[in-house]
């Protein structure tokens, strides 16, 4: 399996700064000590190119953020300082998603440790986010006729907002997204298929919805290609997610979505998305299963 990996281009980011940007790293590491991955190749992603990136952004909001011209106020929302780095890891990021597809395409799975920027919108950074990897994903292999078709399935604890936008009114792309209710982001833009969870929802619970919403996704296909945000956010530690999903129910949730894949013979990229939990190492664990569960 190739996994694809960004975190040597870690960006600046303040002390105790609430992102935690070190689970990249400690990924990889922990990636490359695993026994699980001894035949699985990792590879540094490509950068997206402007003409990927203007597949789904506007051009002011593409130039902005590669000329450092973004103003305070988008640099606020998105969440990290402008820098040189912010402005190639997002590159990479993007391009990891795109690498990861291509090679699911072909060996049926494959993984970006990164990636999973579903806040970020048409002429917008938000939320961590500042290029949306799906979308850009999804629109450049349209464009080069590698697919028709592809579902989005959001399964980080946060709407996926910028996908929906930018996918919106478009039958030839289905997004999922399964988030806590009353969690960020205020302002939801609807996505194909929104489910809508209560704070506290178990794994039992979690998984039974879960399996209703991949059979709502069958109605819409077939597809061509899945991509996966497998965020560990829904963990009932992780200080942004108020959900309650143990780390056996979050690799049952991985398994679920695989075998769905696995069924209908259909290429999945994963992609880690978001987690937050105050011990890394408690995020590490939960997205190196997934990486673990892709690979056998």
């Amino acid at each position: 399996m190739k996994i694809y990996y960004t975190d040597h281009f870690e960006l600046p980011l303040p002390e105790g700064h609430r992102f935690p940007m070190v689970k990249y790293r400690q990924l990889r590491q922990h990636v490359v000590r695993s026994d699980c991955h001894l035949q699985d190749s990792l590879i540094v992603p490509p950068a997206a190119t402007d003409e990927q990136l203007l597949s789904c952004h506007t051009e002011r909001y593409v130039n902005a953020v590669c000329d450092g011209t973004l103003s305070n106020r988008e640099i606020r929302r998105i969440g990290f300082p402008w820098s040189p780095q912010m402005v190639e890891r997002s590159r990479r990021s993007t391009g990891a998603t795109l690498a990861a597809s291509r090679a699911a395409m072909t060996d049926g799975i494959a993984v970006n440790l990164a990636g999973g920027t579903h806040h970020a919108m048409r002429d917008a950074g938000e939320g961590y986010c500042v290029f949306n990897d799906a979308a850009v994903t999804i629109r450049t292999l349209q464009r080069e006729r590698l697919i028709q078709s592809a579902c989005v399935i959001d399964l980080d604890v946060h709407q996926g907002n910028g996908t929906a936008e930018i996918l919106a009114d478009d039958r030839t792309a289905f997004t999922l997204s399964l988030h806590g209710a009353k969690n960020f982001p205020i302002r939801k833009s609807p996505s194909d298929l929104d489910v809508n969870l209560d704070a506290g929802t178990t794994d039992e619970e979690y998984i039974t919805v879960l399996c209703e919403a991949l059979q709502q996704i069958d109605k819409s296909g077939p597809f061509d290609l899945a991509i996966y945000l497998a965020g560990a956010d829904p963990f009932e530690h992780d200080r942004l997610g108020r959900l309650s999903l143990t780390k056996n129910g979050l690799a049952e949730r991985d398994r679920t979505v695989m075998q769905w894949c696995l069924a209908r013979n259909l290429p999945l990229a994963i992609a880690m998305a978001g987690g937050y939990a105050p011990d890394v190492n408690d995020i590490v664990a939960i997205h190196g299963t997934t990486v673990q569960l892709a690979s056998m």
